[in-house]
């Protein structure tokens, strides 16, 4: 069996991660150039990579959005399996609750009474008068929604498709109801054609205000401009955003120098390799037993 590994960062990013799959699976030939391989372990893999390889039975991204890979021209038939978590989840739920609890706790408004020198408690805020609401509810989804509501946080989702969930808005009909009782907006939405510009002026407008919005997802799903004159019009609060349209965000982006914006360089959730390894690995094995994996991707559907 052949695995080969492609990173668009170039050998220093795809060096480890085939020492470490060797190491994980000795039964197997992993190297960065084979030609004939069965399975490929991809992140930001040129075309060129893909146009050589003709033996594939699956390719992995190592990472939670693929987006970018269903836009290249991948071999025919062969499956794309995303990764599930592999502890993005809790990278996830860090990130949004801290992104929460700074606003709710205001420690945004207390930054700027420290750049004034002033000592002013603020009168505190109910938890119960921030109702979260999040947009796409998969494994990462699920479990920032787990934490919150541990903390004591009413916590509602929407999805594209019912589940029949408690608390679980749906399609185009659940969308309205799903605004109305949301006051902090969490995006965690795969980027589709359906999900691409979602988040505009009417999303924001629905929402409970002055609202809070979190983008942990792409930033394609936003209309900036929009998402501007919200802030600057009152009807959101704030934002912490780790993804923006065109990452790196230029120099010259509102977005940096937004009094009410957290911008974060796309590092929500990064992907740790030895847990992504491990679960690539267990999933070739079921493969090879010709068991089936969960996170196989569906193109029609974007993810």
């Amino acid at each position: 069996m052949k695995i080969v590994c492609c990173f668009g960062a170039g050998p220093a990013e795809t060096g480890p991660w085939v020492t470490e799959l060797a190491a994980a699976m000795p039964v197997a030939q992993v190297s960065a150039d084979a030609l004939d391989a069965d399975y490929a372990v991809v992140w930001r893999a040129p075309q060129a990579f893909f146009d050589r390889q003709t033996r594939l039975k699956a390719i992995f991204a190592a990472g939670a959005g693929v987006d970018a890979l269903l836009a290249m021209r991948l071999p025919a038939g062969v499956p794309v399996i995303r990764l599930e978590d592999a502890g993005m989840g809790e990278q996830m739920a860090e990130y949004v609750v801290h992104a929460v609890l700074h606003h709710v706790r205001r420690f945004d408004a207390y930054a700027v009474l420290q750049a004034g020198r002033t000592w002013r408690p603020l009168p505190p805020q109910r938890k119960a008068d921030w109702p979260v609401g999040i947009l796409g509810l998969g494994v990462l989804g699920r479990a920032v929604a787990q934490a919150l509501r541990a903390l004591g946080f009413p916590v509602s989702g929407w999805t594209r498709t019912p589940r029949g969930e408690p608390g679980v808005h749906a399609g185009e009909a659940g969308l309205a109801p799903f605004l109305a009782n949301t006051r902090i907006l969490v995006d965690m939405l795969p980027l589709t054609p359906q999900t691409h510009d979602l988040i505009d002026a009417r999303v924001f407008a629905q929402l409970k205000t002055p609202a809070y919005f979190i983008n942990v997802a792409r930033g394609d799903h936003v209309v900036e401009a929009d998402l501007l004159a919200a802030l600057d019009t009152g009807v959101l609060a704030g934002a912490t955003l780790d993804v923006c349209r065109n990452e790196p965000a230029r120099p010259d982006h509102p977005f940096w120098s937004h009094p009410n914006i957290v911008l974060t360089p796309h590092v929500a959730a990064m992907t740790l390799r030895h847990e992504s390894v491990a679960q690539i690995v267990q999933k070739i094995e079921a493969l090879e037993r010709g068991a089936a994996v969960d996170g196989v991707v569906r193109p029609e559907r974007g993810y």
